[in-house]
């Protein structure tokens, strides 16, 4: 299997500390190691309810075969809640003088950049067990729907630091428009 044309000048820009995924000088944040528990409850209780139907059909017809659908239900769930804290490991936000920065992702990484002149309003959310966790999601919103800014998992302080921080700095550069 040979390398991609193009992956000897992606090692260039990365050697040279130009990754797209990481650009430089920016201080990460993370979002809570709670957000992993929180998944991973969620997630498995998700798991569980697929499970119990899963057994239960083999159990009642008497299908050898049908032993396969709860296997691969267990494989996939297994997966998805060991990549768990990995992904929550992989949410980070940047704040730079004029844009908000966001990463997410393993496998499949997404960098998003926010200018904060951009924002129309920016939105703490939280459901009654994120609230029970101490978590809140912010949710930045511009007038591209296509932008997709929301930094889940934060701490409801930092939450609410970060939203009355982006709302002024969205102000102030909207007033310069």
């Amino acid at each position: 299997m040979s390398e991609p044309s193009d992956a000897p000048q992606r090692e260039a820009q990365v050697a040279a500390g130009r990754d797209p995924f990481n650009p430089e000088g920016l201080t990460w944040r993370r979002v809570s190691p709670k957000l992993a528990v929180l998944q991973l409850l969620t997630h498995g209780i998700t798991v569980a309810a697929l499970l119990l139907p899963a057994v239960a059909v083999p159990l009642v017809v008497g299908f050898d075969w049908l032993w396969a659908v709860p296997a691969v239900v267990a494989l996939v769930g297994a997966v998805v809640l060991a990549l768990i804290p990995r992904r929550v490991r992989a949410w980070g936000y940047a704040e730079e003088a004029d844009d908000l920065v966001i990463t997410r992702g393993i496998m499949f990484k997404t960098l998003v950049v926010v200018p904060y002149g951009r924002m129309q309003y920016v939105d703490v959310q939280a459901g009654p067990l994120e609230r029970a966790f101490g978590l809140a999601t912010v949710q930045l919103h511009t007038a591209s729907p296509g932008t997709d800014a929301g930094i889940p998992g934060l701490v409801a302080a930092e939450a609410a630091r970060l939203r009355e921080r982006l709302a002024s700095r969205g102000e102030s550069r909207l007033a310069g428009l």
